[in-house]
């Protein structure tokens, strides 16, 4: 598990040389969004990358009652965005500015022609599209196999690995989460996560400090979930 001072610090960038993501940087057009904008809502044209050079970014799915499953949270360092084989197509997704943020934004033209001048960038290209698609895999995992109580284990250990700081054999978990938020990560109900937090807390594998979650029991959240020890680039938030 990180320790604090890696907490948050894990990008799914990981696949670039540092020379490689130099020049996708060349390429970006650098703005600024406040928190509770929006940098694209679903419908809009998918034709662009995302860099967060600082801040949060949440990535949803809006349902038909009118809720958002949270299918990504992207920090500072992630690369993001959907851009398609296919001409004129839409993001399937909304992304929301959680907290005042610095992006990156490369054009489709843009990212085509430098991939086509150096392979060695198409190729790590290629693999951060593999990572982002298995992080897609093992959340749909989650979804469709563990159920309710499956899933929200599978969370608490996405979220120490993105959040997480190791004191003392337990897992302080630093960022400060409400139950309606960790619902719309797992798209349940507030009251299906308030039961079985309850339930994980009177077991001692969770208790709470200040408002945090404190992992006590991370083994049990393993065995729960069947963790198949993802790279940390995988599992997280």
């Amino acid at each position: 598990m990180i320790k604090a001072d890696l907490a948050g610090s894990i990008r799914n960038t990981s696949c670039f040389s540092e020379g490689n993501f130099a020049k996708l940087k060349e390429i970006m057009c650098d703005n600024h969004f406040p928190a509770g904008s929006h940098l694209f809502w679903e419908g809009d044209p998918a034709d662009k990358l995302y860099f967060l050079h600082k801040g949060r970014v949440r990535i949803t799915k809006a349902t038909d009652d009118g809720k958002h499953l949270v299918i990504y949270t992207h920090q500072a360092g992630d690369l993001f965005g959907q851009v398609d084989p296919f001409r004129e197509s839409v993001h399937f997704f909304g992304a929301e500015i959680l907290e005042d943020a610095a992006v990156g934004i490369i054009q489709q033209q843009d990212l085509e022609a430098l991939l086509l001048q150096h392979g060695d960038l198409a190729v790590e290209f290629m693999k951060w599209i593999g990572l982002m698609n298995r992080l897609t895999q093992s959340k749909l995992r989650d979804l469709m196999l563990f159920g309710k109580l499956g899933i929200l284990c599978s969370l608490l250990i996405r979220l120490g690995n993105t959040y997480g700081i190791e004191q003392g054999g337990r897992i302080f978990i630093s960022k400060k989460l409400t139950n309606s938020e960790l619902a719309d990560m797992i798209g349940t109900t507030r009251e299906s996560v308030n039961r079985i937090l309850g339930d994980l807390k009177k077991a001692g594998v969770i208790s709470y400090e200040d408002g945090h979650i404190v992992i006590q029991d991370l083994d049990y959240l393993r065995d729960t979930c069947q963790c198949e020890n993802c790279p940390k680039e995988i599992c997280r938030v």
